[in-house]
This record gives structure tokens, C-alpha cells and sequence, in this order.
């Protein structure tokens, strides 16, 4: 008997916690709704998106949009400046993206998601309004401008250090003086004959003559030696020497 009090207090308690698994995998297909404003600025891009929830049973999903004027919606196709693609979260939600890559006026207005199942049924939400802004300087322009500046202005500073460092290092250097050489030239100078007397003897021996050299110093330098020698050496004669005596 007490084995049979158990299973019929398990199969009670099966019983109660069944409900509660069905009611938490019960799945509702919609649109996951929200309502708001954007501000984008023109020149921009942009990307929205919405969550549809098809609860793993086939279904398609568009992005409609509508202007001020407009009354009804139109769909959204893929283009040059706009994509629409899917993202799956889970078996039962896929994201639905559009991305605008380059934002005009004319795009301002409202945009929504809308879904559609297997059976038929329909469901629009997530609803937005986009606004268009003026265009804004980006921040990237500015931020490579300064760039630009400051490399500028550090490639001249470099310059300016470089030029002063080289001035400073190289100073004037005095111009080579010529080696000059110091040539002795030795002559012979006569002296001069001696009076004689009156009253000495006819037959006097001539006076002996006693000859002094004479040193001359002359400052030569040493190119004008070496031209000297430049047109000396082709054409080379003979030297002849004489001798001068005085009686």
C-alpha cells in the first residue's frame, strides 16, 4: 500500500507542473513593439532594426517607411544606399536590420517592421521617426587637420635645430700662408784697388786682394719656386759660369 501512495503523489505532482511547462513554451508571433524619435544629421548613416518573433514557423519580414505627406506606406528595397538584412537571435526571433549608408533629407519620415506568417497574419510595430539634421563637421576631419598641423610645425622646428647646429659647428678657417724659403745667395764682391803713395817704389808688389762674400737673403715662396721649376724643367740649357778678375 505505501508503494502505491508514492506513485500516485508522483503522478499527482507531474500533473501540476504541466501546465506550467506548456504555458512557458507557449509562443506568440508579433512584431516586438516600440515607438520613438531619432535625430540623425544628413551626410551620416544609419542603422535600425526590429525584433519579429515567428516562433520557428515560416515567415517573411519588410522595413516600410512613409513621409509627412505620404498617407500610406511603402516598402523598403534593397539599393545603393540602403540594406535590408536578417539576424537570427533564436529559433524563435530573427532581427530585421536596415542600414542606410548615406543619409539624405528626403529620407525623414516614419518607419516601422512588418510581419508576415505562414498562415496569413500580419503584424506591424516597431515604429520610428527619423529626423534629418543639418550636416555636422566630422570629427575625423578635424582630428586629421590637426594632425597635419602639428607634423608641419615639427618638421620645421626639426629644420630650423638642424640648420642652427650646423652653422654653429662650422667656423671660418684663415687662408694658408705660402711656406716661404729663405735662399742665401753668396756673391763675390771686389774691393776696390789700393792708392798708392807717393814716394813708394815702381816695383811694389801688387796689392793682394782680399775678397769678402756678401750674403743676400731673399724671401721666396715656395709656388713661386714651383712655377720657376714648371718652366724651368722643360727647357733645360746649359749653365755656364765666368770668372772676373781685377788687376
Amino acid at each position: 500500500m505505501s508503494d502505491i501512495h508514492g506513485y500516485l503523489l508522483c503522478a499527482i505532482s507531474c500533473l501540476c507542473f504541466l501546465p506550467a511547462g506548456l504555458r512557458a513554451e507557449e509562443c506568440n508571433q508579433a512584431v516586438l513593439a516600440r515607438r520613438g524619435k531619432l535625430d540623425t544629421p544628413e551626410g551620416g548613416n544609419l542603422l535600425l532594426s526590429c525584433v519579429i518573433q515567428h516562433c520557428g514557423d515560416p515567415w517573411t519580414g519588410i522595413w516600410i517607411w512613409k513621409n509627412v505627406t505620404d498617407e500610406k506606406f511603402s516598402t523598403i528595397k534593397n539599393s545603393d544606399r540602403r540594406h535590408v538584412t536578417n539576424e537570427r537571435i533564436s529559433v524563435n526571433q530573427t532581427r530585421l536590420v536596415l542600414n542606410f549608408l548615406t543619409v539624405r533629407q528626403s529620407d525623414e519620415g516614419t518607419y516601422g517592421c512588418k510581419g508576415t506568417w505562414g498562415q496569413g497574419d500580419t503584424d506591424l510595430g516597431h515604429l520610428i521617426y527619423v529626423s534629418i539634421t543639418a550636416a555636422v563637421p566630422s570629427q575625423r576631419i578635424w582630428f586629421h587637420r590637426i594632425l597635419v598641423w602639428a607634423g608641419a610645425s615639427l618638421c620645421i622646428l626639426i629644420i630650423l635645430g638642424l640648420a642652427r647646429h650646423l652653422s654653429s659647428r662650422v667656423e671660418p678657417q684663415p687662408l694658408p700662408r705660402p711656406l716661404s724659403a729663405h735662399v742665401a745667395v753668396y756673391r763675390d764682391r771686389p774691393h776696390p784697388p789700393l792708392l798708392q803713395k807717393h814716394g813708394s817704389h815702381s816695383h811694389s808688389a801688387p796689392y793682394s786682394s782680399q775678397q769678402k762674400d756678401e750674403v743676400v737673403y731673399a724671401d721666396i715662396s715656395k709656388e713661386v719656386l714651383g712655377q720657376q721649376r714648371a718652366t724651368r724643367e722643360p727647357t733645360l740649357e746649359p749653365t755656364v759660369y765666368s770668372s772676373v778678375k781685377f788687376f
